[in-house]
């Protein structure tokens, strides 16, 4: 059975999740979802149509949408701060759905929302899905439950990242950003070492913030709400640098990342030997293969609606083979 899937929003994430579609053998891409007006969104697959966002119940399976037509997972590519919010939990009354909501200390707010309408319309949401939170969770997850006397360390960067940036694009005044996470070395190698030092949020990373303002914006005030924004720059040393729009689109067109997550431990009865364990991913582009992590849980979300397992769920619910294409004989030959 072919998985018809569904993209919600045409940006950077959207463009990345139509490219990862035409990777996967077992699924296609149904429509695109848009704000703007469809007309003026040119995508990549030539037989698929651009909807406006107020088209999409038409493709709904929970309001009686003809099967043939029917979306069987809608991916949502909206921005955490202000988009998933509130799309995640509306359009998970609708369809089954995936996001990719990435401000951690919210999570277990936004898991609530999206539960409680997901098992009201009986569809499955995965919520927080691409690489951190995502791949990194799994890693954390699973190297703390295998050495539990330990310490774990994620480290993010040196790369752009997605939802910072939106963030300080929604500042008035602010016509672009690029925001950098960048590891500090001394604590990256101190980690790496197996000591396990006790380090603070400021202590692991510093932020890098380039804005492009508006003619005449106060950028006393657009420093003093980066700088301050809760659950983004507020724990950092963060520096902003106010640049043009062609030295933005000269030196930080591209969107790279990646990071690290290492988890030192102990075994032994008295301790006594020492482990570390580190999962490093370095990205070329940030949003394909966040979209690539989407588009592999979407995967997930439709077996699991299948098999009737409602509501909000994390990576932490999904078992490894719900993410593969092959069937469990195929893994179990070839991967096991």
């Amino acid at each position: 059975m072919t998985i018809r899937i569904g993209i919600m929003g045409y940006g950077n994430l959207g463009r990345g999740v139509e490219c990862a579609i035409k990777q996967a053998p077992d699924m296609e891409l149904a429509a695109v979802f848009t704000r703007r007006d469809p007309k003026d969104i040119k995508i990549l697959t030539e037989s698929v149509n651009v909807y406006s966002v107020d088209d999409v119940e038409k493709f709904s399976p929970v309001t009686g949408a003809d099967p043939e037509h029917a979306i069987d997972v809608l991916i949502i590519c909206g921005g955490s701060a202000t988009d998933l919010p509130q799309q995640t939990p509306k359009y998970a009354s609708l369809f089954n759905v995936v996001d990719s909501f990435d401000t951690h200390a919210r999570i277990p707010e936004h898991f609530a929302n999206v539960d409680a309408a997901s098992k009201g319309a009986r569809t499955t949401a995965v919520i927080s899905a691409g690489w951190d939170p995502g791949m990194f969770s799994v890693t954390r997850l699973y190297s703390e439950s295998i050495l539990p006397a330990g310490a774990t360390y994620t480290f993010w960067g040196k790369g752009v990242s997605q939802g910072h940036s939106d963030a300080v694009r929604r500042i008035d005044g602010v016509i672009d950003a690029r925001q950098y996470t960048i590891p500090v070395e001394a604590a990256l190698e101190a980690v790496r070492s197996g000591s396990e030092p006790e380090l603070t949020t400021r202590q692991k990373h510093t932020r890098e913030v380039f804005v492009v303002a508006e003619e005449g914006a106060d950028k006393e005030r657009i420093v003093n709400e980066i700088v301050t924004m809760k659950n983004y720059f507020d724990e950092y040393d963060t520096t902003v640098h106010f640049i043009d729009e062609e030295e933005m689109a000269r030196d930080h067109s591209g969107i790279p990342h990646g990071g690290f997550v290492i988890r030192s431990g102990k075994t032994g009865w008295n301790e006594e030997h020492s482990h570390v364990v580190e999962y490093k991913l370095a990205l070329d582009s940030n949003p394909e293969f966040t979209s690539s992590v989407l588009v592999a849980v979407a995967r997930a979300a439709f077996k699991m609606s299948q098999e009737g397992m409602y509501g909000a769920k994390t990576i932490f619910d999904i078992a490894p083979a719900y993410l593969s294409p092959k069937t469990g004989e195929e893994l179990r030959k070839t991967m096991l």
